[in-house]
C-alpha cells in the first residue's frame, strides 16, 4: 500500500488551466475571424457601392454624349441653314418684285423650280418662316426696327410690316423677324 499512498501524495499536474487556454485560443481566433469577416463584408459593400457609382457615371457619360453628338449636329445644320437664309431671301425678293403688277421684272421657271425646291430642303430639314403679318408684336419672336402710327385703332401694337423674316429650326428660333409696329 506503500505504493498507493505514494501515488496518492504525488502531486498531480493542474490541465484544467490547459483547456482554458485553449478556449480563450478558441474565442480569440472566433472573435478574430468574426472580426475578419466584418471586415471582408464591409470591403465587399464599399466595392458594390464603387462599382455602382462607377455604372451610373459611365451610363451618364453615354447619354451626355449622345446628346452632345445631336446638339452638335443641329448646330452644324444650323449654321448651315443660316448661312443660307441670305439667299432665300434674295430669292423671295426677286419673286416678289417679279410677281408685282406691272413689274418689268421676269422670275424665269427655272429660278422658280429652284426656289420651290431649296424652300422644300430646307423645309424638310426643320426650317419654318415664322407668320408676322398683322400678328401682335412679341419681343420673343420679333425685333421692332421702328414704329410708325397704325391706320386703324385695331392694328395698334400689331405688325404692319416686315422687312426681314423670321425663322424657326424645330422649336428654336435661329433668326427673329424684323418688323414693322403700328402704334
Amino acid at each position: 500500500m506503500s505504493q498507493n499512498v505514494d501515488i496518492e501524495n504525488e502531486e498531480i499536474p493542474d490541465n484544467s488551466s490547459v483547456p482554458q487556454e485553449e478556449n480563450d485560443n478558441d474565442q480569440t481566433q472566433n472573435e478574430d475571424s468574426s472580426s475578419s469577416i466584418e471586415k471582408l463584408e464591409n470591403e465587399n459593400q464599399e466595392l458594390k457601392d464603387k462599382y455602382l457609382r462607377l455604372f451610373a457615371e459611365f451610363d451618364n457619360y453615354k447619354k451626355r454624349t449622345v446628346k452632345e453628338r445631336l446638339d452638335l449636329m443641329r448646330t452644324a445644320a444650323q449654321e448651315t441653314i443660316l448661312a443660307i437664309l441670305p439667299v432665300l431671301d434674295d430669292f423671295d425678293r426677286a419673286k416678289r418684285l417679279a410677281d408685282e403688277p406691272g413689274s418689268t421684272e421676269v422670275f424665269s421657271e427655272g429660278a422658280n423650280i429652284v426656289y420651290h425646291k431649296l424652300y422644300a430642303v430646307l423645309k424638310n430639314k426643320g426650317l419654318e418662316p415664322m407668320d408676322t403679318h398683322h400678328q401682335p408684336f412679341d419681343p420673343e419672336f420679333h425685333e421692332a426696327l421702328t414704329e410708325i402710327p397704325a391706320p386703324t385703332d385695331e392694328l395698334k401694337g400689331k405688325i404692319l410690316d416686315t422687312i426681314e423674316k423670321g425663322y424657326k429650326l424645330g422649336d428654336k428660333i435661329i433668326r427673329y423677324a424684323k418688323v414693322v409696329v403700328g402704334n
